[in-house]
């Protein structure tokens, strides 16, 4: 299996929308490509004091190359309507794991 963790910091300020967005739209919307095989959205609660909450997303992939077709057909244009919708408002890092 494979695991396409998205961890992100988004503002105090923007955090509910963000949140609506992520469970409403950008995470079914992700699932639709039926690539991913589930989601888990993630809060981190053993945090420093910083700017905002810190979340992680992860997206399960059956094999290297399913993800691959997402990342190639589909990542980009998701990515950047989140960009758009919160420019500004979060810093994010992306990190692919292997189960073991």
């Amino acid at each position: 299996m494979i695991i396409y963790n998205i961890t992100i910091n988004i503002s105090y300020e923007a955090e509910n929308e963000w949140l609506a967005y992520m469970k409403g739209t950008y995470i079914p919307q992700i699932l639709q490509t039926e690539l991913p095989l589930e989601c888990k959205l993630l809060r981190l609660l053993t945090e420093i004091e910083n700017e905002g909450s810190t979340y992680t997303t992860q997206f399960t992939f059956r094999t290297m190359e399913d993800f691959l077709a997402y990342q190639t057909d589909f990542q980009a244009d998701f990515q950047q309507r989140h960009h758009d919708l919160f420019n500004g408002k979060y810093v994010s890092f992306r990190t692919l794991l292997e189960e073991a």
